[in-house]
């Protein structure tokens, strides 16, 4: 509705010329002669295709019954987003038991005409600049912001949230799984119940909200990595903006997607090239309900490794989004994403200048929390440096019992608090590109701590209860996950949250906020 608005007025504003004497005449009689011929056989013209606005909306701004859900929308037309890239016929995601250039699943949409739902009515000024991306810049902070990864989820939300505004947070990070939200039997639909108080919750403690989207369901990719179709997930971000406007301030579009597991299978290099006809998709139909919303191309994961049923290294892979038809996806991102690795090195050493005296995961320098600077130098090299870089995941394991994660067994907590502050505080002295900084993690300890608890109290012969209960500190069940939080799993402060929270104090107080 709003860029229809636009538009008119555009058209009106260069339709303004004035025109007088004979050129007025002609223009007359031309016009009657058009009208006269386009009465054709009186059959009226279509309707036109309802706005985003129309399709739902509540003038209150509440937000619907958890029990309420809303329909998927059909792709947006062309008069509807100005804007909307292309999908690439080269860049066929190769998913086991399909082959390349197989068609997608598809999905029946829905024929009826969107109801009123009561969902939440983006907040848009009444200005708001056509979302075409050529002449739009990349949004940024002013400021370097601190976030944190929360799990919200089955778990006491407001505790967690109040905790996060008592450490100076400014965001939260939360994943959301697209699969158990986009339901197709018995009626195609997506469901909200389970987010909306998470939404809402958030913006009522004053914090930003970062949601970082994973897991295709079924249909778009048999293997839930990254859909097929690009169009899938621009109806789903697409739903989420309209429903909750500017309630979520910022959307990472996958996460990791280097990795074989969230593509479909197989990784290589040329499924960097569908991951960015996925991201203009996204890009392209979030700015059109909200421009104010940041859109994060998604991070890579730390790795150096290259097999097609493992990984591309992420170094291959940002090269590969960068240079994608001449780097198209320069004006369809506002911020990339990243997820520097750790291991058990201190955040100042880097590999092969300085490297780290650590046991193991010290010989390449994806396992350094510093690789982001050979993340930025591909940034530059290739025309993407006028966009910030956000760090969504970062942090250190400490004791676990996850294969794969021993390097956590060399760090205590208070090893983990010193290596956490020394890298916000290396960050914010040297990284002027970088806008944002999410800790890997607030509470996991504590929603691992409450699934072990009904385990054990549902079954207490179970082997997975006896893999990760620690009957001698049953508060910090050894799973790495909560190894990474910064609070127990009793809801106790580790040493990493109460030293983050002084820092976070001090630099604000730097930056006179």
């Amino acid at each position: 509705m709003e860029t229809m608005k636009l538009m008119n007025r555009w058209i009106f504003r260069r339709g303004a010329t004035r025109i007088t004497g004979a050129g007025a005449a002609l223009l007359l009689l031309l016009a009657l002669l058009v009208g006269l011929a386009a009465c054709g056989d009186g059959t009226p013209p279509p309707p036109p295709p309802p706005s985003a606005t129309e399709t739902g909306g509540a003038p209150d701004g509440g937000l619907v019954s958890p029990t309420t859900v809303v329909q998927p929308t059909a792709p947006l037309t062309p008069t509807q987003v100005t804007a909307t890239p292309p999908v690439s016929e080269t860049a066929t995601l190769p998913v086991d038991g399909m082959g390349d250039g197989a068609e997608s699943p598809t999905v029946e949409e829905p024929t009826t005409p969107l109801t009123d739902t009561g969902a939440v009515e983006p907040t848009l000024l009444p200005d708001t600049p056509s979302p075409e991306v050529e002449t739009r810049q990349p949004l940024s902070t002013p400021n370097l912001e601190f976030g944190v990864v929360a799990h919200l989820y089955y778990t006491d939300h407001e505790r967690a949230l109040q905790l996060a505004k008592n450490g100076g947070f400014d965001w939260i990070r939360q994943q959301i799984v697209w699969k158990d939200m986009e339901m197709f039997e018995p009626e195609h639909k997506y469901v909200w119940d389970q987010l909306d108080p998470i939404v809402e919750a958030t913006n009522a403690y004053g914090l930003k909200l970062l949601i970082s989207v994973v897991q295709s369901p079924s249909p778009y990719n048999p293997m839930n990595g990254l859909p097929q179709d690009p169009v899938a997930l621009g109806n789903f971000v697409e739903a989420m903006a309209l429903r909750y406007g500017d309630k979520v301030h910022a959307y990472e579009i996958w996460n990791e997607q280097n990795l074989a597991h969230e593509t479909g299978g197989t990784i290589v290099p040329e499924d960097a090239g569908h991951y960015v006809e996925i991201l203009m998709e996204c890009y392209t139909r979030i700015k059109a309900v909200n421009p104010n919303a940041y859109v994060l191309a998604g991070a890579p994961s730390s790795t150096g490794f290259t097999r097609p049923d493992v990984a591309l290294s992420d170094l291959e892979y940002y090269q590969a989004m960068y240079t994608y038809k001449n780097g198209i996806i320069h004006d369809y991102f506002d911020v990339q994403a990243v997820h520097p690795g750790g291991s058990a090195n201190p955040p100042e050493t880097l590999w092969p200048d300085n490297p780290s005296t650590a046991e193991g995961w010290t010989d390449d320098s994806t396992f350094y929390y510093r690789h982001i600077e050979h993340v930025r130098e591909v940034m530059e090299a290739h025309g993407m440096g006028d966009h910030q870089m956000w760090i969504t995941e970062f942090g250190w394991a400490t004791a676990n019992n996850t294969p794969g994660y021993e390097f956590g067994n060399q760090v205590s907590l208070e090893q983990q608090a010193e290596y956490i502050t020394g890298a916000v505080q290396y960050a914010y002295d040297n990284y002027p590109w970088l806008g944002n900084m999410f800790l890997w993690n607030l509470n996991f300890a504590v929603t691992w701590q409450e699934r072990l608890e009904a385990m054990r109290q549902q079954d207490p012969a179970n082997p997975d209860v006896q893999l990760y209960w620690n009957e001698a500190n049953p508060a910090q069940p050894l799973h790495e996950q909560a190894s990474f939080g910064i609070l127990d799993g009793d809801w106790s402060p580790r040493p990493s949250f109460t030293r983050l929270q002084q820092l976070i104090a001090q630099i604000k107080a730097e930056q006179g906020r």
